[in-house]
């Protein structure tokens, strides 16, 4: 099972798909400001828990913010208990 991550700025969120079907298994919501994007609210459809998309939401957004030079702020719990629980993604909190 492959998840694939990718950013849908017209919606203010990423999305996560299984293995290219068209359905959005997840999302992840934010807001961005001028050198901070801030996740605000990660959902993941109930047929589609445990199956680590939540994860792998954070996990590619972090990536990117990291590659564009942002700080984050975490006011999606979610996303803070991440972090918390991934130290090397730390430094990307503002």
């Amino acid at each position: 099972m492959a998840i694939e991550v990718t950013d849908a700025p017209e919606g203010s969120r990423y999305e996560a798909r299984l293995d290219g079907a068209g359905e959005v298994a997840g999302f992840a919501e934010y807001e961005r400001a001028p050198g901070v994007i801030t996740f605000v609210r990660t959902e993941v459809g109930a047929a589609y828990g445990g199956k680590g998309i939540g994860s792998a939401l954070v996990r590619h957004s972090l990536d990117e913010a990291r590659g564009q030079g942002l700080k984050v702020v975490a006011a999606c719990a979610f996303y803070a208990g991440w972090i918390e629980k991934h130290p090397e993604y730390a430094d990307l909190l503002k």
